[in-house]
């Protein structure tokens, strides 16, 4: 008699080559079921895809990020032509509908019949199967009867879609920071993937580098700037770190308006600063280039593992930080016990100001979300205040637009320290922004093309 091992399962099929479309969609799904941001998903995700061409791997980026900014208004017409709307889907076949819908109502150059088609094949060969697939097909197809045809009408309804997929809370705070029309216009802006943004080491090098970069990828655009002396623009260059010059540190990713926020502290030569909310460096590298040889940055942050990062990213540009602290502001100042001539808190937030890059924060946020940040917002500034000299100085800054996280707070901290006062910058790429005498400015990516911020400068008074 012979043993016969039974036959186990059979191997699952082979997943079919990723394209954009299926790659977009993998993106959505991390988006949503993981809560990843989906400028990290979208870089892990495209570089799994090594098949991909730069004109796919351009693609993808466009349905992600246009995808992401309306997609509640690109459910809800989906919605519509389902009796039983989406709830019971599986998340990759939303993901996949999401992304045929964007394609239908707003990418031109892509055919009709190529977005169902494509939809329709890549949930039936994922967990939906025929039946979804079928279902998919009947609604696609009802959605390619209602999209506009013609430019104009896709511009037009893209902006309707944007301002309609904010949720209420958002846009009546942002109404109130900006006032109406201009909460429009700000929903509006998010529209467009912004270029991306270097920082040239030395300001006086920028030109030298915008033709130099230029001349060795001339497939890309690269542009000055237009608050920071230190900004290159760049658009359609791929992944930045792989241009000329980074490796070497010349120069840096650093978005244009978080260079502003340091520039407005106004470091100069043999300044003791302290970076309170130092993240990953970018802004303390900045620092530490202003106060030179004779001067000394300290970096400080709650999380050690950022620390860790920034001292990585000042030795590659060739600076490095005094001491780091690993601190938690909202409880007290932690191993930090020296005054500063000079101290930028840079405090976490919102994020609305970087809409136009991060679309899903404006579905992680909740109107509770931001009596709590205030709160939080107002500890760290309030304690890393007591580390500034008098006579020193303090600018506090948010990537955010909404007057809850911004004039608000700064209201509230000069209510409750008397020793502090509100100063006019001394930055000049500060005062060209705000104005000679003014003691706060905000960024816009309307007027300035950066993302949103808001920064405050203030005095620690003399003692008498």
């Amino acid at each position: 008699m012979t043993d016969a091992t039974p036959p186990g399962p059979p191997p699952p099929a082979p997943r079919a080559a990723p394209t954009a479309r299926s790659v977009a969609a993998d993106v959505l799904v991390r988006v949503e079921r993981d809560g990843a941001f989906a400028a990290a998903a979208l870089e892990a995700e495209i570089g799994r895809a090594v098949q991909l061409d730069a004109r796919d791997r351009g693609l993808v980026t466009e349905l992600v990020y246009g995808s992401l900014r309306v997609r509640p208004w690109l459910e809800e017409r989906l919605a519509s032509y389902a009796a039983r709307g989406l709830g019971t889907l599986d998340p990759e076949s939303r993901a996949h509908l999401v992304v045929a819908a964007y394609q239908l109502f707003f990418a031109s150059r892509i055919p009709a019949f190529a977005a169902v088609n494509a939809a329709v094949d890549l949930v039936t060969h994922a967990k939906g199967g025929k039946k979804v697939g079928a279902f998919a097909n009947a609604v696609l197809r009802k959605i390619a009867i209602e999209a506009p045809k013609d430019d104009d009408a896709r511009l037009s309804l893209r902006r309707h879609a944007l301002v309609a997929s904010a949720a209420p809370w958002l846009r009546e705070a942002l109404t109130r920071a900006l006032g109406d029309e201009a909460a429009v216009t700000f929903l509006e802006s998010a529209a467009e993937t912004p270029a991306v943004s270097l920082r040239v080491e030395n300001a006086g090098e920028r030109d030298a580098w915008l033709a130099k970069l230029g001349e060795a990828t001339k497939e890309a655009r690269f542009e000055a700037g237009n608050v920071s002396p230190h900004a290159i623009l760049v658009r359609g260059a791929g992944k930045p770190q792989a241009l000329a010059g980074y490796k070497e540190g010349a120069w840096s990713v650093q978005e244009e308006g978080s260079q502003l926020v340091a520039l407005a502290l106004g470091a100069t030569e043999g300044d003791v600063v302290l970076d309170a909310c130092a993240g990953r460096g970018n802004k303390t590298s900045m620092l530490a280039r202003m106060v030179g040889a004779r001067g000394a940055v300290d970096a400080a942050d709650v999380h050690a593992k950022k620390l860790a990062r920034l001292e990585q990213e000042l030795a590659r540009v060739g600076m490095r930080a005094r001491r780091t602290f690993a601190v938690d502001w909202s409880v007290g100042p932690g191993e930090i016990d020296a005054l500063y001539d000079r101290v930028l808190v840079d405090a976490p937030c919102s994020g609305t100001g970087t809409l136009r890059r991060r679309p899903e924060l404006a579905t992680r946020r909740a109107p509770d979300d931001f009596a709590e940040l205030a709160k939080l917002q107002l500890a760290i500034i309030a304690r890393a205040a007591e580390r500034v000299r008098p006579g020193g100085r303090l600018v506090y800054a948010v990537c955010s637009v909404l007057r809850e996280e911004a004039e608000d707070v700064v209201a509230a901290l000069l209510r409750n320290a008397p020793e502090l006062e509100a100063v006019p910058f001394d930055a000049a790429a500060a005062r060209a922004v705000a104005g000679e005498g003014a003691s706060t400015l905000r960024l816009s990516p309307i007027t300035h093309g950066t993302d949103g911020y808001f920064v405050a400068s203030l005095g620690r008074r003399l003692r008498s």
